[in-house]
């Protein structure tokens, strides 16, 4: 072949071009890209540090004033997960068209990597969010009810999600047809009803794009959960809490009787009860870390007061059940980063390419004894939820 690095240059946007039309979800939030991670002399290890916004308290009339120090906090976010996809060609299919090469092989690897990568963010995401609507056991759109998707919307609405158009929904196929087929009569606009009918999908409602997506979590709840209560103090800016009765697992959303979640800003009383997500158990069936924190007073308050011991625990969800989680976010309550991986000096044949945040590396190896060409497809990456109270769980 002529100039077999031109090719391998052809192969790598390729993959970058199908890749990037298959990221149904990493294609709806922020996807970074950091180039720092390529910089010789320049490397700043695996974890990115990204601030949270700043959070203040109002003062009120003109009284003395009431300054507040700058406390800034980051997250970080580790890009430590190399993924890939190896393939193997003799010499005359590389002397194939690149469209012929990527339909018959490019296309079909590229697929399997993507999917795979999405489907462990998208399901690792869903169980960091605490917010969630929908009853448990009944299809989204069954008897034309759409109230789990507008509610969805009230919570993004409720913890400030930007209304700027950068607002999704990951649902799975079945619920996807559900909601189309309960709601036929309610949406009016002509190229939505030409889209309902023909293709079963809905493209946009309650201020978010409608994605089908079937790597969705599903979520199988913890085997008990009869009579939970708070068995211990719980104190100011806590991550954890010990509960008396129950078996949750990490994923499970429950709430306090009468803690109620508050405004972010005026730090008014809603009046629905926060709700929480088990995101680790420190000790089987007592101590589960979760989110977000207990935060009762001061700039970053969440709920109108701290619970007490002995109050009643309600667990979203029927014990040993599995249920689909949905999911409605802005793009930026999660964030997803890839970096350059390093080019090889002893190879001629090492391509990396990126395009709208996504790296990919194409390195190409010779077997001479079969007169083969080796081929793998790496990419870099990481992710981290950001912001939790801009997405929302809708449950089946």
């Amino acid at each position: 072949m002529a100039n077999t690095l031109s090719v391998i240059d052809m192969v790598t946007r390729e993959c970058l071009r199908i890749a990037h039309e298959k990221l149904t979800f990493l294609g709806t939030i922020d996807r970074s890209y950091d180039d720092s991670f390529a910089q010789s002399g320049g490397k700043i290890g695996d974890t990115l540090r990204v601030r949270n916004p700043n959070q203040y308290t109002r003062r009120t009339g003109s009284r003395v004033m009431d300054v507040q120090d700058q406390a800034e906090t980051t997250q970080n976010v580790t890009v430590a997960t190399q993924d890939g996809v190896d393939m193997k060609f003799n010499s005359a299919e590389l002397t194939l068209s690149i469209d012929e090469l990527s339909r018959r092989y490019i296309e079909p690897a590229v697929s399997v990597l993507v999917a795979g990568i999405e489907g462990d963010v998208l399901s690792a995401v869903t169980k960091d969010v605490y917010n969630e609507t929908g009853t448990h056991g009944t299809v989204v759109g069954a008897s034309a009810d759409i109230s789990a998707i507008t509610n969805a919307r009230a919570k993004l609405n409720q913890g400030l999600a930007p209304k700027d158009g950068n607002r999704s929904v990951q649902f799975d196929s079945v619920t996807m047809g559900s909601i189309v087929n309960g709601t036929q009569a309610l949406f009016h606009d002509g190229k939505q009803l030409a889209k309902a009918f023909r293709e079963g999908f809905i493209g946009r409602n309650a201020m978010a794009d409608f994605f089908e997506n079937e790597k969705t979590l599903s979520h199988t709840m913890g085997t008990d959960h009869t009579t939970v209560d708070i068995d211990g103090a719980v104190a100011e800016g806590a991550s954890s809490v010990t509960l008396a009765g129950g078996v949750l697992t990490v994923g499970t959303v429950f709430t306090v009787a009468d803690v109620k979640a508050v405004h972010p800003e005026t730090k008014a009383s809603y009046s629905h009860d926060q709700q929480f997500v088990v995101t680790a158990i420190t000790t089987a069936s007592t101590v589960y870390a979760v989110s977000p924190s207990f935060v009762s007073t001061g700039a970053k308050q969440n709920i109108d007061h701290l619970p007490s011991l002995n109050d009643v625990v309600t667990v979203l969800g029927t014990a040993s059940t599995a249920y689909q989680k949905n999911l409605m976010y802005h793009q930026d309550a999660f964030t997803f980063v890839t970096a350059d991986l390093p080019i090889m000096d002893d190879s001629i044949r090492c391509v990396r390419r990126v395009q709208d945040g996504l790296a990919i590396r194409c390195w190409q190896g010779s077997d001479i004894r079969n007169d083969e060409l080796l081929l793998r497809l790496d990419i870099l990456y990481g992710w981290k939820t950001l912001r939790p109270e801009w997405a929302c769980r809708i449950t089946n």
